[in-house]
């Protein structure tokens, strides 16, 4: 269902900043919590001596401590300590490699050995000052594919999403797809159209006229295990369209990382990054709530869409054109999943 040796967005820090917290991701429950220095640690969210989910407990002097009766956990998935035990014999559980990285946690579900850091997607707007960020996180109950197939096809934008971001020309204009290695990157450049209402704000917002015509870009990134980022914003036409001087333009990065749950569920972190008028924390918080409600439109779509394939999984669906970017994404998990399992023992 998943690749497992890969990093994947587990949480953000202030989920871990006072207590524990229990996540299950790749069908794996797992318990994050800080040692000492602040790091982050994970480990299986089972309590060896009466399995009670270690994240109920708490932390004390960097080890994690189970809520039920007491068993003191060491972050390397040994049992440390018991009050009135001995326990240093139990055997230990699974202990995950996690990295805290650009505002996330980040988890390897997979095998230790493997786990590189280097490996983790380079996010060039974090703390950077020309830039500024806004998400959230949203549990979905679908399988995570079917984030990735509409993340990598916005043409539903002009359906689902028609009083924001949604227009006629997403239908009217084509889009290409490549592959180059395992990144899938669907595109769509619609030139002298007018900007729909949420791109209307943004213009105003970076003191831009929103009543002329622009060039407008969609440039899906697809990379395995499944995360999407989409470079977005629209031009004063005439200037260049995706190439416009700052001046002429708003432009950002929808930030799309899916955690996959179950076979059936994710966590979906969400956020945009935008090169505009950065140190305006009014707007980010406005862009913000504006991206959280064109998200959850998204969400009782595909978890419909979810509950009607479990219902009759022996019915085919049709592969349209528009369905390329999604077709292929699956194509490089497949692969992924295919090369993994011929590593395993």
């Amino acid at each position: 269902m998943f690749p497992k040796n890969t990093w994947y967005v587990a949480c953000t820090p202030d989920e871990i900043d006072v207590k524990p917290l229990g996540r299950t991701i790749c069908n794996e429950r797992i318990a994050f919590y800080r040692v000492a220095a602040n790091e982050v640690a994970a480990v299986e969210d089972f309590c060896p001596h009466r399995g009670a989910p270690l994240s109920l407990g708490y932390v004390s002097e960097g080890k994690l401590v189970c809520g039920y009766h007491g068993l003191e956990m060491g972050c390397n998935g040994k049992t440390v300590a018991m009050p009135g035990q001995r326990v240093g014999g139990f055997p230990a559980i699974k202990s995950y490699p996690v990295q805290e990285r650009y505002g996330f946690i980040w988890v390897w579900p997979g095998d230790a050995a493997l786990a590189d850091p280097a490996l983790i997607p380079h996010m060039a707007w974090y703390d950077n000052p020309e830039w500024a960020y806004g998400g959230g996180l949203y549990h979905v109950k679908a399988d995570y594919r079917l984030m990735v197939d509409n993340l990598m096809d916005l043409t539903h934008e002009t359906y689902v999403h028609s009083t924001s971001i949604g227009q006629k020309e997403i239908d009217e204009t084509p889009c290409k797809t490549v592959v180059e290695g395992d990144t899938v990157i669907t595109s769509r450049y619609m030139e002298n159209i007018m900007a729909p209402p949420f791109w209307k704000m943004a213009l105003r917002a970076n003191h831009l006229a929103d009543d002329v015509p622009v060039d407008r870009w969609q440039i899906c990134r697809f990379t395995p295990p499944s995360h999407v980022i989409i470079e977005v914003g629209v031009a004063h036409a005439g200037h260049g369209g995706y190439n416009a001087p700052k001046e002429h333009k708003v432009y950002s990065q929808v930030i799309d990382f899916i955690t996959p749950e179950t076979d059936t569920s994710m966590h979906y972190f969400w956020g945009m990054a935008r090169q505009f008028n950065p140190q305006d924390k009014a707007l980010t918080a406005q862009i913000r709530e504006g991206q959280g409600k064109i998200f959850a439109e998204d969400l009782e779509m595909l978890e419909r869409q979810q509950a009607n394939l479990l219902t009759w999984p022996q019915r085919g669906l049709l592969k349209l054109n528009i369905d390329t970017g999604g077709v292929q994404s699956r194509r490089v998990i497949d692969r992924v999943i295919a090369a993994e399992s011929q590593v395993s023992p």
